[in-house]
């Protein structure tokens, strides 16, 4: 077990097994500066960043660390039309204020993946789907690898088969955005991170890294002994100052029960999973409509929070089930608290 952590390690550039979860909006370079310095691998989501934020952000990393790196963006989805869904959603949304200005178009995929490209990272990674071979073929000229999401077996073999160099494995428990290929399968999908990495590690050729629900040593010690040859952290890391979240949304997950979660499209109109809040509940309401499919739901959620508005969070509280374990300590101190924890636990 240990010989695989050890190989994984060694290919990327790790001290420590433990990679950020690249959580678009949370993942300021000075967080994955400390991830980084601490032996793990830096992260940041750009699936809401132009290519010049996606040049700055990773100057700004560089400038700070010479430590391993992952760019994450999501393979968008075939769009939607559904005018009814969004006028539904629209009016439900009134009764939380008035809307500001639209935002103009959002960025371009193709533009986005050729300012990853340049940016030479340790490793692009993908969520909701499969990169096209040709790109996928162009990262590994450079000698950057493909880390590709699975919440499943099918999907895990096809990313497999599409060239990924290593699968994150991520369970139901996980906060922020689900990453079934399908985006009307996300509900249906619902496998926990316990069953699911043993059946990723016995069927696979290519490391699995495991993702939902860890948050100390205890989580990152029962991953390895599973099958994987690293973790993925998202939630350990929202209190830590580095992060920078919002106020409300870090304060939301101190001592938060697993059940204080729940999976919801009320963010975006794609599946995850967040804080229960007042805001998050009312679309669990029986009168309230669907949320309009993504990312429409998410420009309306955008347009709201740039008027007048009451009751509606100020930022996405996203949150895995182990939120409770997260600490207001420095995001370098988590590293080393949680692979000491779980070093002694593997011994």
């Amino acid at each position: 077990m240990l010989a695989r952590v050890e190989e994984f390690c060694t290919r990327y550039g790790l001290r420590v097994p433990v990679l950020e979860a690249p959580m678009a909006g949370a993942c300021p370079p000075e967080l994955a500066v400390a991830v980084a310095e601490a032996g793990g691998m830096g992260a940041n989501g750009v699936v809401l960043d132009r290519p010049a934020a996606i040049a700055d952000w990773v100057a700004r990393f560089r400038a700070a660390s010479a430590g391993p790196l992952q760019l994450n963006i999501w393979v968008p989805d075939e769009p939607v039309d559904a005018p009814a869904r969004v006028a539904a959603a629209e009016g439900f949304l009134r009764r939380f204020g008035t809307p500001g200005e639209a935002a103009g178009p959002g960025p371009v995929f193709a533009e986005q993946c050729e300012a990853m490209l340049a940016a030479e990272p340790t490793a692009v990674s993908t969520i909701m789907g499969l990169l096209d071979p040709d790109y996928v073929g162009r990262l590994h000229e450079r000698g950057i690898a493909w880390f590709a999401t699975a919440t499943t077996l099918d999907e895990a073999l096809a990313a497999q088969e599409a060239g990924a160099d290593a699968v994150v494995a991520q369970g139901m428990e996980a906060g922020g955005h689900r990453g079934t290929f399908d985006p009307d399968a996300a509900e249906r999908t619902t496998v926990g991170l316990i069953a699911l990495v043993p059946r990723l590690a016995d069927h696979l050729r290519v490391p699995v890294i495991a993702a939902g629900g860890i948050a100390d040593g205890r989580g990152v010690a029962a991953a390895l002994a599973l099958g994987a040859s690293a973790v993925q952290i998202g939630t350990a890391f929202l209190r830590t100052p580095e992060a920078a979240v919002a106020p409300g949304w870090a304060a939301s997950l101190a001592d938060l029960p697993p059940e204080g979660t729940v999976p919801t499209r009320a963010y975006s109109g794609r599946l995850g999973r967040a804080v229960a809040t007042p805001y998050v509940t009312a679309w669990q309401e029986p009168d309230a409509p669907a949320p309009a499919p993504y990312p429409q739901h998410r420009a309306l959620v955008g347009r709201w929070r740039r008027g007048t508005t009451e009751g509606l969070d100020a930022a996405n509280h996203w949150a895995g089930q182990s939120a409770a374990l997260a600490r207001a300590e420095p995001a370098g101190e988590v590293v080393a608290r949680i692979w000491a924890q779980a070093r002694e636990l593997l011994a």
